[in-house]
């Protein structure tokens, strides 16, 4: 029988600057570089009536709108202060089919193979340990389920990889890790029919989609 995990006992969980301490800015600054094309891969999916998608780090709600009403969307994210702008949103849209959970995306309170789809939208490079939250997405995940990253991961041209470590200072300091690679993101974890892409050759983000296997899972 599938049980709830135990909270191990551990030190207060990470919380990155760029999340926290910008919660009210959030939007007016990111909303022009992650919302279409977070909210363009939710409707690609189309997800199915009574679907059941969980959105981790959901933050102040960027891709929301673009959940189907006739599914059951559950969204967590570790900063109270983001979750109470996204409250707001849900409240003055009157969405009855999205509930919000304070909780920490490297240790999961959801039982093992609960939902259909598993987001995480600019997330991988924050949290402290990438390979844990990918474990964790792939265990709430339902055998042949679908697990949804968009993130910026390091280029392969060696040229690109090397300028943007020139910001590796910066971005360090606000919580954001510039040297995830694809690699890190698929092999954590048994993941099949994996594919990515990006939305145009110029982007610095690229959208993966996987489906957790259907067999030779505990």
């Amino acid at each position: 029988m599938t049980q709830v995990r135990e909270r191990r006992t551990m030190k207060a969980p990470h919380r990155s600057k760029i999340y926290h301490n910008l919660s009210r800015f959030y939007d007016g600054l990111f909303a022009p570089f992650f919302q279409a094309r977070a909210q363009a891969t939710i409707r690609k999916l189309q997800l199915p009536p009574g679907a059941k998608a969980l959105e981790v780090g959901v933050g102040t709600g960027l891709s929301l709108d673009a959940y189907p009403h006739h599914a059951d969307v559950t969204g967590i994210d570790l900063s109270e202060e983001m979750l109470t702008h996204a409250r707001a949103k849900i409240a003055r849209k009157g969405w009855t089919h999205i509930k919000l959970q304070p909780m920490d995306a490297l240790n999961m309170t959801f039982e093992d193979n609960t939902f259909d789809y598993v987001f995480a939208f600019h997330l991988v490079s924050v949290v402290p340990d990438s390979a844990k939250l990918m474990r964790e997405m792939v265990r709430v995940c339902k055998p042949g389920g679908r697990i949804v990253v968009i993130n910026h991961l390091r280029s392969e041209r060696k040229w690109i990889a090397a300028l943007v470590d020139l910001f590796g200072p910066i971005t360090n300091s606000l919580g954001w890790h510039t040297k995830l690679t694809f690699e890190d993101v698929v092999t954590p974890a048994p993941l099949d029919d994996i594919v990515r892409y990006k939305t145009s050759p110029q982007s610095l983000f690229t959208i993966v989609i996987a489906r957790k296997p259907t067999s030779g899972m505990n």
